[in-house]
């Protein structure tokens, strides 16, 4: 396989597939799960995903925009994608003939989608979304009883699933999420006979569908677990499902030299070196995701051995100690996210350095590198 950049971000396929069918089994045949494919399948490739889950298995996808859903009836994608932040006006045409399931939170939206249907002579199911905490997207939860009314009023439309979502799951106060499920169940208990027969009630996160299986309902929401991440840095969700990391993050050392000790590295010289030092430079950087934040703070792998990163991380270039790794030497593989030798680096780690969350560096990561994607049943190796 040729290359024109020495970084690259590895996808194994066979790890999503993996997680998908762990989920599942998980909360058992009687649950659907969305799988979320939103924000470019978090930096991990929205329509291979995409793909290799539905071969797993997967009939619902989410997305977080009408063109995510596009792309995936256009790879040839079946089952329901639900539109999770809905559609604006001038995508409504794109809704109806792309099939897709748009919730809704707004009447006037909601009316504008139904005449495109009719307009279509279609009929499309979309999602109400109820908001019990959030505090974001979703009417309010003395607002559903009418809005399902109106809803149930308009033609070409119908009230395919009712939904909210937890802002605290991952947290280890298990009372929020403990009352937003009995308010968001209670709401559906007082407009009982407005659901129709077949609406798909959802609600769990990965964090809840991890941690409290009365939230399971009809359909869970799982997205950074299916990429082999957990929502929160906790032992005990590690202990109830087994996920393995989708995503590694690798690259080459491109020079090595050997500087002495009071030897000021990169910019602002923000690193003095304290020893006779060996030295091993990367062509990675901000650029491509490994932040500055990073600065004297990560670590990745040569030869199996943590190498520090040593002073500013530039935009294409940062350094790293190996001193102690005398047989490195340049053209060998670093890993920055991953596995070597037994030895790992995980998205938890880094997002620990940069003061972040894991979901934000599998974004990063994968959108701004190079994809190769592994263990594809099409063929062994691609990329994008």
């Amino acid at each position: 396989m040729s290359s024109t950049t020495f970084n690259r971000v590895e996808i194994d396929l066979a790890a999503l597939r993996e997680n998908y069918t762990n989920i599942q089994e998980w909360v058992g045949p009687s649950v659907r799960v969305m799988s979320m494919v939103k924000a470019d399948a978090y930096g991990h490739g929205l329509v291979r995903c995409a793909k290799t889950l539905a071969d797993a298995g997967a009939r619902v996808f989410g997305v977080a925009e009408v063109d995510e859903g596009i792309a995936l009836r256009e790879a040839g994608v079946e089952g329901d994608i639900i539109v999770t932040l809905g559609a604006p006006e001038n995508c409504f045409a794109d809704v109806v003939r792309h099939r897709l399931t748009p919730v809704v939170f707004d009447i006037k939206n909601a009316a504008g989608l139904s005449a495109a249907a009719a307009a279509h002579d279609a009929r499309i199911g979309v999602h109400l979304k109820v908001d019990v905490g959030m505090g974001r997207f979703g009417i309010l939860p003395h607002e559903l009883a009418s809005f399902l009314r109106e809803i149930k009023r308009l033609k070409g439309i119908f009230p395919a699933g009712i939904l909210s979502h937890f802002p605290m799951s991952d947290d280890s106060d298990q009372q929020p999420t403990m009352r937003q499920l009995e308010e968001f169940l209670k709401l559906l208990d007082d407009i009982h006979p407005l659901v129709s027969d077949g609406s798909v009630i959802h609600i769990a996160n990965s964090a809840a569908l991890l941690r409290y299986p009365e939230t399971h309902l009809d359909m869970v929401r799982p997205g950074i677990s299916l990429y082999g991440c957990y929502p929160a840095d906790d032992d005990k969700d590690k202990k109830v499902l087994s996920l393995r990391p989708v995503m590694s993050f690798k690259t080459s050392v491109v020079q090595v030299k050997e500087v002495p000790e009071g030897f000021g590295i990169s910019y602002g010289h923000r690193f003095i070196t304290k020893r006779q030092s060996r030295l091993a430079v990367l062509p990675v950087g901000y650029d491509d995701g490994f932040l500055r934040k990073l600065t004297n703070r990560a670590e990745v792998l040569v030869r199996g051995c943590r190498a520090k990163v040593l002073g500013t991380v530039c935009m294409n270039a940062c350094v790293v100690d190996i001193t102690d790794i005398p047989d490195a030497q340049p053209g060998d593989e670093v890993v920055l996210m991953g596995r070597q030798k037994g030895e790992e680096i995980t998205a938890d780690e880094i997002a620990a350095w940069m003061e972040t969350i894991n979901y934000e560096v599998v974004c990063l990561f994968g959108g701004m590198n190079r994809r190769v994607f592994l263990n594809d049943k099409s063929t062994t190796e691609r990329t994008d």
